[in-house]
């Protein structure tokens, strides 16, 4: 059977099993069993055990359960009542005034937690009715809440940078690093539109609420400084070399328990509803990443990286198109699966090409999470638009469109990180030296 034939066939039954309901992690894994059985004359369930082990017993991957954890806890506290307080006086001179908060909240709670439907929850379930009761505009409320949402995913540390880091087999260290001045720069892109559309359009932001003195505006400024430590702690001691990436998730954690036990929310019903749903959300995962593992020897079997990077090479494709090709298939992938999946569902397949195509996997690993981050936010099967629902309570075309202007700065940013790569680069590369 021809290489187009084999190709077709899996892809047939992977998509026949995702549409029949079965878990993606199982879906995974049956696609992998048909390839072994069918095209391979290894023992597939040898092949299985051996795989599923192997994936499931990496020390680097300790760190995904701790910092997703440390999200669960930080969701049950004050902690977005505390930064919308504490950032609300420095923006009302601004141009959106308090619509920054969205941004500004989120890009914070990003760094203390790895994902992008908490950092959207935790922040969205203070500031809209906040500024709904200011009386923001509905849609761009909700468009920048969605759209900031997604910087869990790309600002360290991040659930997505260690999956990839652990698929990838590259140093999860240097991708949090590497995260950080594309994170700036993609909120600080959110920011300019707000900026710009307030300008264009006075009359739709109210006047400012308050007029504090700058004394005043440092007294509410207290209530940041748990989070701004809790940042230095975990992120800290990744950059300054004194953790590994799982220490630093575990200091994570008992800063967080720390936090939340001086606020007053840390009761036995949050700690087991915080542990459960960790629980959960990490079995998920790691279901996938055992399928995707599976899934990743039996094409390095049947030899489809091989034969799939060597007809990719006869295209004649240059980097910039390769990296327009990917983009474009990875946004029409986000259309039907989530960040996590699309990484560990590809990565197997494609690591080859784009090392053969000459690119940095921390740079490439960077681009993959800015292109999960628009998957956030595009329907049908769009994270944080389900987050915001829940929240708001409008249909999904009708927050997809309010969300739409942060998508195109999303894809703005992927061109800017193409055209300037030491936005992802120059870090790393300073805490190598």
């Amino acid at each position: 059977m021809s290489d187009f034939a084999i190709t077709f066939l899996l892809i047939a039954a992977l998509f026949a099993l995702l549409g029949s309901g079965v878990w993606i992690g199982l879906t995974l894994s049956g696609v992998a069993w048909i390839a072994m059985e069918l095209f391979s004359s290894r023992p597939a369930g040898d092949a299985m055990a051996v795989t599923i082990w192997g994936s499931s017993s990496s020390w680097t991957l300790t760190a995904l359960p701790l910092f997703i954890w440390m999200g669960e806890i930080l969701f049950r506290t004050r902690l977005s009542e505390d930064m919308f307080r504490g950032l609300a006086p420095w923006l009302q001179r601004l141009p959106g005034r308090l619509l920054h908060t969205n941004i500004i909240g989120c890009a914070i709670f990003a760094a203390v937690s790895g994902s992008s439907a908490a950092t959207c929850a935790t922040i969205g379930k203070m500031t809209l009715p906040e500024l709904k009761k200011r009386g923001y505009p509905e849609d761009k409320t909700i468009g920048t809440l969605a759209g900031a949402g997604t910087l869990g995913l790309l600002i360290p540390p991040s659930i997505i940078m260690i999956v990839y880091g652990v698929t990838a087999e590259v140093s999860i260290a240097q991708l949090f690093i590497g995260g950080v001045l594309p994170g700036i720069l993609l909120a600080s892109l959110f920011m300019g539109y707000v900026i710009i559309w307030s300008l264009l359009n006075p009359g739709k932001i109210p006047p400012a609420d308050s007029h504090l003195s700058f004394l005043e505006k440092l007294s509410e400024s207290r209530s940041l400084i748990p989070v701004v430590l809790l940042i230095l702690g975990v992120l800290g001691s990744i950059y300054a070399g004194i953790a590994t990436a799982t220490e630093a998730a575990a200091l994570g954690v008992v800063g967080a328990l720390t936090l939340s036990a001086i606020q007053g929310s840390l009761t036995r019903v949050t700690f087991m509803q915080s542990l459960l749903g960790a629980t959960r959300l990490y079995c998920m995962i790691a279901l996938i990443l055992c399928g995707a593992s599976f899934l990743t020897l039996a094409m390095g079997y049947i030899g489809l990286p091989r034969h799939l990077a060597e007809w990719i090479g006869t295209l004649g494709l240059s980097k910039f198109q390769l990296i327009l090709a990917l983009a474009g298939f990875f946004i029409l992938l986000g259309c039907f699966l989530d960040g996590i999946s699309m990484v560990v569902l590809t990565m197997g397949v494609l690591l080859p090409t784009v090392q053969s195509a000459g690119i940095d996997l921390i740079w490439f690993g960077i681009f993959i999470v800015l292109v999960a981050e628009m998957a956030q936010i595009t329907p049908p099967v769009g994270f944080n638009l389900f987050v915001v629902q829940g929240m708001t309570g409008r249909q999904l075309p009708w927050i997809s469109k309010a969300t739409f202007p942060t998508f195109v700065l999303m894809m703005a940013a992927v061109l800017l990180i193409y055209a300037f790569p030491e936005l992802v680069s120059w870090l790393p590369a300073k805490m190598k030296n």
